[in-house]
């Protein structure tokens, strides 16, 4: 792609040598490669994958801004909700895919105001320059609040509290998968003189087939599917013993996810902070995502045990859980600080930017405690 910012030479020599690995898996392969291990490799082969190396990521020197970057008040906001759920539960919090660690540092500091610290606050993060960054951002916490957190390389055996994923399935790695007439394919890559192509597989047999075949999708439909997705809430299911799972990533209810319009797919990558939609390029040095299909995430939930306790936008999340009191915290008289407030608030809660692009599914067990962040506009009815 012409448009996009050209990479240095030497994010193209650490670039080349993802696609030497990749390029040598394929042909070890059979010569193809899903999708799905593709994108496994494209974003977390150790020491080289765009989450494993230690390339910036976050921010305005990076591929992308999360909501924790734009505004403490995200987290905040975030943190009101979590204090209903630590009070009932007497738990702690583990954060998956923690990013830059803005989002624990800004909970914590709200916990600590409203009196609510849990024992614990736990991250488990696969990459290993994020969590570099991660900890040096609580290091600069107050030391009461920076001995809380503990970075894990696994789930525990059992949990009690909040798991809180924020941005985190859209970048499990997933299956594409295409309507052809009368088959379902399954795409992936092969090399064509050394270059990464496109390759469709027929698909026969099961658990994508099966997944795929249940969409009853339209001809010459491509879409994805993420396996790693329902894996993960399977597992967090089963080592919560009381407490709540809240996501927050952009996606649809499965209706809309596979409306007959959306025939491309939702794949997209993040480069430099231009989006687009080829995956096969700047191995190691884009962002690759998908959007979330939050009706498969509730019925995996459910069927391990987890009752759905609310689905909504982010805008209205955020603004049940109080987003415009903490703002009115700042006066308007002191507009230094106030405006670059608003205009941050503007971008979380805005339907042009993340306010209903992005949403906000909750998934419980043994919870009593009705759920702040879904007291008005709860949509669950739509998954």
């Amino acid at each position: 792609m012409s448009s996009l910012p050209p990479p240095s030479s030497l994010a193209l020599a650490h670039s080349q040598l993802l696609v030497d690995l990749i390029h040598s898996e394929i042909i070890a392969n059979n010569d193809w490669m899903s999708f799905a291990r593709f994108m496994e490799l494209a974003l977390y082969a150790p020491g080289l994958g765009y989450y494993s190396a230690g390339l910036e990521k976050l921010g305005e020197g990076g591929d992308f801004v999360t909501a924790p970057e734009i505004s403490p008040l995200f987290g905040r906001t975030l943190a009101r909700q979590l204090v209903e759920i630590l009070r009932e539960t007497g738990g702690d919090v583990l954060e998956l895919g923690a990013g830059s660690g803005k989002l624990a540092a800004d909970v914590l500091q709200e916990l600590a105001r409203l009196d609510c610290l849990p024992e614990h606050y736990f991250i488990l993060d696969v990459s290993a320059s994020l969590r570099q960054r991660q900890q040096q951002t609580v290091q600069s916490l107050p030391a009461h609040l920076a001995e809380k957190v503990i970075w894990l390389d696994a789930l525990p055996a059992s949990f009690n509290g909040v798991i809180l994923g924020n941005e985190v399935l859209d970048a499990l790695p997933i299956h594409l998968v295409f309507q052809g007439e009368g088959q379902l394919f399954e795409r992936g890559v092969t090399l064509t003189n050394g270059v990464l192509i496109w390759q469709d597989k027929p698909l026969t047999s099961g658990a994508l087939f099966e997944a795929a075949l249940a969409l009853n999708l339209p001809l010459n439909y491509l879409t994805e599917i993420n396996l790693a997705a329902s894996g993960l809430v399977a597992s967090l299911a089963d080592c919560l013993q009381h407490g709540l799972i809240m996501w927050l990533d952009y996606g649809f209810p499965k209706t809309e996810y596979t409306h007959p319009q959306r025939d491309g797919g939702t794949l997209m990558c993040h480069y430099r902070h231009y989006a687009h939609a080829d995956p096969l390029i700047h191995l190691g040095l884009q962002d690759i995502t998908a959007h979330v299909d939050f009706s498969a995430v509730a019925e995996i939930g459910i069927k391990n045990d987890l009752k759905l306790l609310g689905y909504t936008s982010q805008a209205q999340f955020l603004i049940n859980c109080g987003i415009t009191d903490l703002l009115a915290e700042t006066s308007p008289e002191d507009v230094a600080a106030y405006m670059p407030q608003v205009a941050a608030v503007q971008k979380l809660l805005s339907p042009a930017e993340m306010g209903e692009l992005f949403k906000v599914i909750a998934l419980g067990k043994h919870l009593k405690t009705p759920l702040m962040g879904f007291k008005q506009g709860d949509q669950g009815f739509r998954l």
